[in-house]
């Protein structure tokens, strides 16, 4: 089964970011767009709010956001595994969450305009 990774298609850096390890890795992936999408919501059991702030992903029926979600992502792309294996190690891993978690709240301020949609 594959592994479902939830992001946010109107923010610019995610599209980027989600649009590169689409283009390569194809098959690995169910990317779902978080927006307009209650689907996204009921599969995860997250607001749209929390879905907006960090990054998700299922595998093997789990929810996993933020940092830990990006390990899941490049364990999965041969290409990328190589950050896998350096960022899963304890204290590199806890740099990488506090940087992840300040750039996605960044990211979250400059696209919490789309919250107003809903």
């Amino acid at each position: 089964m594959k592994i479902k990774v939830f992001f946010n298609n109107s923010c610019y850096v995610c599209r980027q970011e989600i649009n590169h390890y689409k283009n390569i890795c194809k098959d690995t992936f169910n990317w779902i767009d978080i927006n307009n999408n209650q689907t996204a919501k009921e599969l995860t059991s997250k607001s749209y709010k929390e879905l907006l702030r960090r990054i998700h992903v299922i595998e093997n029926n789990r929810v996993i956001s933020g940092a830990e979600a990006f390990l899941i992502i490049w364990k999965n792309i041969p290409r990328l595994n190589f950050l896998y294996k350096i960022f899963k190690i304890k204290p590199l891993f806890l740099i990488f969450y506090i940087i992840y978690e300040i750039v996605a709240l960044v990211l979250f301020f400059k696209n919490r305009h789309l919250l107003n949609r809903k």
